[in-house]
């Protein structure tokens, strides 16, 4: 599983600055179409700023260093 392991190295990087304002989050899965699904967690959990953090940064992050990811969605907690 090496693709897993590049997108929580570059997750890794991001993290430390969601945890400073209380928030986390975890690499779930990548799907066949290069979608991938991480776990919010703590402050992150029902933050009016979580789209915007999962879209222009997290997203943004991996986009760009790893080609084969297309896009960046949170766990539905509602299943």
């Amino acid at each position: 599983m090496e693709l897993d392991r590049r997108i929580i190295k570059s997750l890794d990087r991001i993290r430390p600055y969601i945890q400073r304002d209380g928030g986390d989050m975890e690499f779930v899965k990548i799907d066949e179409n290069g979608i991938v699904t991480v776990r919010l967690l703590g402050a992150c959990i029902g933050c009016g700023l979580v789209d915007y953090t999962l879209k222009n940064g997290v997203e943004a992050l991996l986009m760009d260093e790893i080609p084969e990811v297309r896009g960046v969605i949170a766990e539905d907690y509602f299943r």
